[in-house]
């Protein structure tokens, strides 16, 4: 009895070690990367080397880390808290509905985004 106990213990072991992770779309790259549950795509974009731009170091003061989410898949990013939603209507005129900040919107399922200022900036 103790053999099965050991089997269904590594079986379960195996299931949660083997949970999916989410995938992050960046266009108008067309790159898909992998993220961790509750990155922002700011940091999922630096993870990978994607250039999303951040005026102010990814603390919500700006709106250059302006994507917009596609496909449908606003659900699979956490909800927009006051902050992002306040600093999108004061400086992001080319807000949609579907308009998140980067630096804020944490993933939680396959997600797709437009990177709103590509290619990046000449510094």
């Amino acid at each position: 009895m103790s053999g099965d106990w050991c089997t269904l213990s590594s079986a379960a072991n195996l299931e949660i070690a083997g949970e999916k992770m989410p995938k992050v779309t960046f266009m108008p790259l067309n790159k898909t990367v992998e993220a961790k549950v509750g990155q922002t795509i700011l940091e999922v974009s630096e993870d990978n080397d994607l250039g999303l731009e951040h005026a102010c170091g990814g603390v919500c003061a700006c709106s250059t880390c302006h994507v917009i989410v596609l496909d449908g898949t606003d659900e699979n990013l956490e909800e927009a808290e006051d902050d992002e939603i306040d600093t999108l209507d004061k400086l992001c005129p080319a807000q949609t509905v579907h308009s998140r900040l980067g630096c804020q919107a944490r993933v939680k399922g396959d997600v797709k985004v437009e990177m709103y200022n590509w290619p990046p900036r000449e510094m």
